[in-house]
């Protein structure tokens, strides 16, 4: 589905990713340089069994942001972001928020009632998007802590901050369409 920005006239594309988005994807996470970078094994794996709960935008034909997800196999009524990434040339468009909202109207989210994504305390960006996503859905956020940073050991010269459960829900399809961003 295309959509027009109406502050740029510039096109923005989502589609799900595929296998061949991989390499794409982490040369624009080493681009951003503040997200855990993966393999581009990983996310091939991303885009040949997650596609229809992650995403990929694209501006005349270039890949500027994505968001990879998955439900989760013991709680079909979550869907978990894992990351989510938007370029500089991405920027403007409210391009996280709406690739947030091409996930959850998918026919793969109709029965999921909650989001859950982690994110360190530091991160205030991310943590203003994902209670701003719960406002616009009119229901809550949980916060816990998930992982300790004692459990990331010590790989490098720094220290990985904790990560924190953000769990936004209860939410339905139905609130989801009243909520989208236009």
């Amino acid at each position: 589905m295309s959509q027009t920005d109406s502050e740029t006239s510039k096109e923005v594309h989502f589609r799900p990713p595929s296998k061949q988005d991989g390499a794409g994807i982490l040369k624009l996470v080493h681009d951003l340089g503040v997200l855990d970078s993966n393999s581009a094994y990983a996310y091939m794996l991303i885009g040949e069994h997650h596609a229809d709960s992650s995403v990929v935008a694209e501006i005349d034909g270039r890949l500027v942001g994505f968001i990879t997800a998955y439900i989760l196999p013991r709680h079909p009524d979550i869907v978990f972001v894992w990351q989510v990434g938007v370029s500089k040339d991405g920027r403007g468009y409210g391009l996280a928020t709406r690739m947030l909202f091409e996930i959850l109207k998918r026919p793969a989210c109709f029965d999921v009632h909650y989001l859950d994504t982690t994110i360190g305390p530091s991160n205030e960006p991310s943590q203003a998007l994902f209670r701003g996503l719960a406002r616009r859905l009119d229901t809550y956020v949980e916060e816990r802590e998930l992982f300790g940073s004692d459990l990331f050991g010590d790989f490098d010269d720094e220290e990985h901050e904790s990560e924190i459960l953000f769990r936004i829900g209860p939410f339905d399809a139905k609130t989801v369409r009243g909520a989208l961003p236009e």
